[in-house]
């Protein structure tokens, strides 16, 4: 894999998909109840810094696949847990509650974590950790 990725692009593009959507219909929505401004912007940070690293590769931070049939393993495990985040999008579309919230916050946090460790990608993985640990814990915040 070069200074793009492809496979990287497109499971940014399967995870953002029922985002978009929910934004979409939801456009009056009130923003959550967890106000801690550190904890947002760290999240944020985390957010943006893991979707431009699982599509750009900045050389010398990044290794490549570093075992056998590491593509094989990525693809799969990436393929099940964006099916798994569509499978809860859609299951939980209606519902609210603390499940959907880490079911939601967890499962993209697994796929930048895997992808860094898998690709070694040491960036990727720093942007990962700061992300899940934010995001989950505003969305078990923010859920009813």
């Amino acid at each position: 894999m070069s200074w793009f990725n492809y496979y990287g692009l497109i499971i940014m593009l399967i995870i953002m998909v029922p985002n978009v959507i929910y934004a979409a219909t939801h456009k009056n929505a009130e923003g959550g109840k967890f106000n801690n401004r550190a904890v947002i912007i760290a999240e944020q940070a985390g957010r943006y810094g893991c979707f431009a690293l699982m599509i750009f590769n900045i050389p010398f931070t990044y290794f490549n696949f570093w075992f056998n049939y590491a593509l094989t393993i990525y693809l799969s495990v990436n393929g099940a847990l964006c099916a798994m985040y569509l499978i809860f999008w859609a299951v939980c579309w209606k519902n609210n509650g603390k499940v959907k919230a880490l079911a939601l916050s967890i499962i993209p946090s697994c796929i930048f974590v895997f992808s860094g460790v898998v690709l070694a990608n040491i960036p990727l993985i720093v942007f990962a950790v700061i992300f899940a640990a934010n995001h989950i814990l505003i969305s078990y915040k923010n859920a009813d």
